[in-house]
């Protein structure tokens, strides 16, 4: 199963696997805190789009189409196949749990897999 879920929640033993993909790390909180075990920078939306974005939520459908269309589907792989193997926790540093760049992806890891989400 993959999930969503902020770097500011407390990590569980649930989570399986928990894979960073924002391009920078989170204000606030350590390594230690964050417990992630992958960071996958050059999965997050580029500087220019997630400026353009600015969390706008009249910006969302387009942000999922622009960000949808950037993203290289080839670095989906890796997510795919350790959700296989146990738990993914997308984790990510938004304050809106809905429409966030992580959202993005796990759309994009059921429709390319059939992988099980939230």
């Amino acid at each position: 199963m993959i999930k969503i879920k902020r770097v500011y929640e407390a990590p569980s033993p649930d989570d399986g696997t928990r894979v960073l993909v924002e391009r920078l790390w989170p204000r606030g909180v350590s390594k230690e805190e964050a417990k992630v075990d992958h960071w996958c920078r050059e999965i997050a939306p580029s500087t220019e789009l997630r400026k353009w974005f600015s969390h706008d939520p009249s910006k969302w459908e387009e942000f999922k189409e622009r960000y949808s269309r950037e993203v290289d589907k080839g670095l989906l792989d890796r997510p795919a196949s350790l959700s296989k193997r146990d738990n993914l926790t997308l984790v990510f540093a938004a304050r809106d749990v809905e429409r966030n760049s992580a959202a993005v992806l796990l759309e994009l890891l059921q429709n390319e897999g059939g992988a099980e989400g939230r």
